[in-house]
């Protein structure tokens, strides 16, 4: 071969199924300056036979490794590539026979970019395409580029790749997350709306495995933004109680599993190292009880006035008053903390603040996905809020609030606003989006405390055995 351009490599674990119809996807690219690796990760399946098949082409290097998993094979990729860009196709996926043409000329033509992808079709295991998603133009339309291309469609320069040191390898999973958090910031990315890749969604896929994709961009997120975290002290977490207004006197006293709902509170709060201030703020001076259990300098208490806790009086009012002492120069960040999340946990709180800081927000904070039809009643009957219309793109989500941590600049405070106009969301679990409201939901949560701990208990007797 004189020039190779472009450098597609196809990962295969298991998706012998499937192998075939992703090779041939590359065979008929219009273009025709590309070379292909196929690498069958530790497959237990018939990848190797249908490899095999296509031994003899020219353009076609075949390579077997032992399990070392996706981002590995990535780094094999990219140190055996002989193209000047490079792109990924999973064994289950396929490329549109003119992908390598569109977004191989854009980078010809656009020096200054260092990464391209398309829009792409979801398909099933059988072949059935059932939905197109689109991406808004970035830059132009969608100014927060806080979701990534997908990693198996996205074409890249092989010399950017080097340069960031390739792909992390400790994580096991989110490759295009980690590729993308270091190169979105530093160069042009562009996205080209036209659908030239079909990624199929089946039960052995890797993106459902959910918690350990989100753990991953929780690590991915925090190694991103821990050295500017100077540029944005002091760092405040905000833990508001109340005597009244809630559905119980001192909502904040509520066992679970023998721990008040404070103490779970200010515990997960202290995990975290990058916090320089811990504020428990109530109108009961009882809390400090509670704050008495704990030998952490990190740990105050501030008098709440009991006209501040309304369920009318906004929080803002309440935080401003911290902050004028502790962040005069209103410089750092606060996140306030909610007692009525018992279930999320201390990764969750920092991930709020490295979501902000990472997309260079006023604020950032937890939400949950709805996917349930939701109706608004108009003259003429219901009206479908999010009706599914096969086609989605980054604006048609909807998100609920989940009340599990919320982290915004200080300045904002000056404005009166606890969230200011430029706001970015983060993923939660159903789990931590618990909230307890009612004397039925702190029974719930009781129940899901005590049927957690108890499954661990299980599990550590099973592995013992």
């Amino acid at each position: 071969m004189e020039t190779i351009k472009i450098t597609v490599y196809i990962i295969s674990h298991n998706y012998g199924n499937y192998l075939s119809d992703a090779i041939e996807s590359v065979l008929s690219q219009t273009a025709d300056d590309w070379e292909l690796l196929i690498i069958n990760d530790g497959s237990s399946d018939d990848t190797a036979e249908i490899m095999n098949l296509y031994k003899g082409d020219e353009r076609i290097r075949l390579f077997h490794t032992d399990g070392i998993g996706l981002p590995s094979v990535c780094n094999l990729a990219l140190k055996e590539a002989r193209g000047q860009y490079l792109i990924r196709l999973d064994g289950d996926d396929i490329f549109n026979e003119n992908i390598l043409l569109v977004l191989g000329n854009y980078l010809d033509k656009h020096s200054d970019v260092a990464i391209v992808f398309p829009d792409y079709y979801l398909f099933d295991e059988f072949g059935e395409i059932y939905a197109e998603t689109r991406r808004h133009k970035m830059a132009d339309k969608n100014h927060i580029f806080d979701l990534p291309a997908n990693g198996a469609c996205t074409l890249m320069r092989k010399q950017v790749l080097e340069k960031i040191g390739g792909y992390r390898e400790d994580l096991g999973v989110q490759d295009g997350f980690d590729v993308w958090s270091k190169v979105v910031n530093k160069h042009k990315c562009i996205n080209i709306n036209l659908p030239l890749f079909y990624y199929r969604r089946h039960q052995n896929n890797l993106t459902n495995n959910s918690q350990h994709i989100l753990a991953a961009r929780r690590r991915i997120k925090m190694d991103s933004i821990i050295d500017q975290l100077c540029q944005y002290r002091p760092i405040i977490a905000v833990i508001p109680c109340r005597r009244n207004f809630d559905f119980t006197i001192d909502l904040w006293k509520q066992e679970i599993d023998g721990k008040s709902l404070l103490q779970m509170n200010i515990e997960k709060c202290i995990n975290s190292k990058i916090l320089d201030y811990i504020v428990v703020t109530s109108d009961s001076p009882e809390v400090n009880n509670v704050i008495g259990m704990f030998d952490d300098q990190r740990l105050l208490y501030v008098e709440r006035k009991k006209e501040d806790t309304i369920r009318s009086k906004k929080l803002v009012s309440t935080i401003e008053k911290i902050t004028e002492k502790l962040d005069p120069e209103y410089r750092g960040i606060t996140i306030v903390s909610y007692i009525q999340t018992p279930f999320v946990i201390t990764e969750t709180l920092e991930e709020a603040i490295s979501t902000m800081v990472m997309n260079k927000c006023d604020c950032a904070f937890g939400v949950e996905e709805i996917r349930d039809p939701l109706y608004e009643r108009t003259p003429h009957g219901l009206l479908a809020i999010n009706p599914h219309k096969g086609i989605s793109t980054d604006f048609d989500a909807i998100y609920r609030e989940s009340n599990t941590s919320l982290t915004t600049k200080s300045i904002n405070f000056k404005t009166g606003s606890l969230t200011g106009s430029k706001v970015v969301n983060f993923i939660v679990s159903k789990e931590e989006c618990f909230f307890i409201n009612s004397h039925m939901n702190l029974e719930i949560a009781r129940k899901m405390r005590g049927y957690k701990i108890g499954a661990m208990c299980s599990s550590s007797e099973g592995h013992q055995l």
